[in-house]
């Protein structure tokens, strides 16, 4: 696991205009993603404040064990190196936009981050979408079980169920609402027709690094060496057609139309300041199988994330009201770790691989103020949430915007955002 060092210092300063006490991008950050400008194609670059600094560019003055990865297309490269060859790059970056000399040398190479169009950080092999939030889970089960939210297997292994990579998609672009089958408890037959209850689901995106050889499974005690970084996501559900199709075998095509990421990748090394202890479980539950038990992590485990949802809608938009916090909550309250997730996932010789993405699953708080879909706000639509201007909404609407923003927070460190993940809502086609 990466340890705080002088990378996180708050103290530290960037000569780059703009990036001291930037909400997302100060220089303690030091995100990844792949960006292109008018007249030159997709490449790596690092945010920092309102600019982005073009790795290609500046290879000349970073570690030679990276510079390869810098000249292609997508990340994957980069994530498959070893911890240690990122960490350098990390040290190396910090010192270029914290030290006064280096600013002739590296100043050329920022674009201002409006004139950028930004893409999905990695070729997304596979996306594997987990049930981790515990609370989620209890709400949603508790609609449909009320006295049995939670099956037997949930405290025992990470759910978890394979999702759609080729669906994914970066901030920004919109989502077309599903077609798909839905049927009514008193309705003969299923009709097919666009969903009316799409609803969004606020998870964290983690991102494989270093993978493992099919038939290997990943001790717990090393899964998170292979953590790359993380990402807000947005699984995008239509509730009225998982309904219907969930059983037996899980979603399908309630989930597969659309996923939203977050572009730029925090790194798990600029998440050393914000590991936390992973919460006790309560008394009576089972203790986590050997394979899935380590103490480091669950002494480091968790992740201490505030994460925050708004919407806009048409009508908003065209009164040029702000956007609206449907809630605002934290991440910690993950029933599994990431390790333990890792180490799940490839506990049957799976392999994982540089670029593919697992979703933590929806991550709400225990509280109303931090639900984190709305399936769970609305109590599955049978109580209406009142807007700006006191329209009732149940389910999102054509043309609604969703967003999720995060920022990572910890006593003596600098914050640092995750940047936003947000998709507009377009009529069926």
């Amino acid at each position: 696991m990466t340890a705080v060092d002088h990378s996180h210092d708050p103290a530290l300063r960037s000569w780059v205009e703009g990036a001291d006490g930037h909400p997302d991008w100060p220089v303690q950050n030091l995100p990844l993603g792949i960006f292109s400008t008018e007249g030159a194609g997709a490449r790596p670059g690092t945010a920092i404040g309102d600019e982005i600094l073009d790795l290609g560019a500046v290879a000349p003055l970073l570690p030679e064990a990276v510079r390869p990865a810098l000249a292609q297309p997508t990340l994957n490269a980069l994530f498959a190196l070893p911890a240690a060859d990122r960490l350098a790059l990390r040290h190396r970056l910090s010192e270029l936009l914290t030290d006064e000399p280096y600013r002739e040398r590296v100043e050329p190479a920022l674009v201002p981050a409006a004139v950028a169009t930004l893409h999905l950080p990695a070729a997304i092999g596979d996306y594997t979408d987990f049930y981790v939030g515990i609370h989620h889970a209890s709400n949603i089960g508790a609609l449909f079980r009320p006295d049995n939210p939670l099956l037997p297997n949930y405290k025992w292994v990470p759910i978890g169920y394979h999702g759609r990579a080729s669906s994914v998609r970066p901030s920004g672009v919109p989502v077309v609402r599903p077609l798909g089958q839905r049927k009514a408890p008193e309705a003969e037959a299923p009709i097919f027709e666009p969903t009316r209850r799409l609803d969004y689901e606020l998870e964290l995106g983690i991102w494989i690094g270093a993978g493992n050889p099919l038939g290997e499974p990943i001790p717990i005690g090393e899964a998170g060496t292979h953590v790359a970084g993380f990402s807000l996501l947005n699984d995008w559900s239509a509730r009225d057609v998982q309904a219907w199709e969930y059983q037996p075998l899980g979603p399908f095509l309630a989930k597969n139309f659309h996923t939203t990421v977050s572009p730029w990748v925090v790194t798990a090394e600029a998440m050393a300041p914000f590991r936390i202890a992973q919460p006790t479980r309560p008394e009576g539950d089972p203790r986590p199988l050997p394979h899935l038990m380590d103490e480091a992590d669950q002494q480091t485990g968790a992740l201490s994330i505030e994460l925050e949802v708004l919407l806009v809608t048409a009508r908003m938009r065209q009164a040029g009201l702000p956007p609206h916090r449907l809630s605002l909550g934290t991440a910690d309250a993950m029933y599994w770790t990431v390790a333990q997730m890792i180490a799940h996932h490839s506990s049957n010789g799976c392999d994982l691989r540089p670029g593919d993405l697992l979703g933590s699953g929806t991550l709400s708080t225990a509280d109303r103020q931090g639900f984190g879909s709305l399936m769970e706000l609305t109590e599955g639509g049978k109580v209406p949430l009142t807007l700006p201007g006191g329209k009732p909404r149940t389910f999102l609407q054509d043309h609604d915007e969703v967003i999720f923003r995060a920022t990572a927070r910890a006593d003596g460190y600098c914050p640092i955002g995750f940047g936003e993940a947000r998709a507009i809502v377009l009529p069926a086609r």
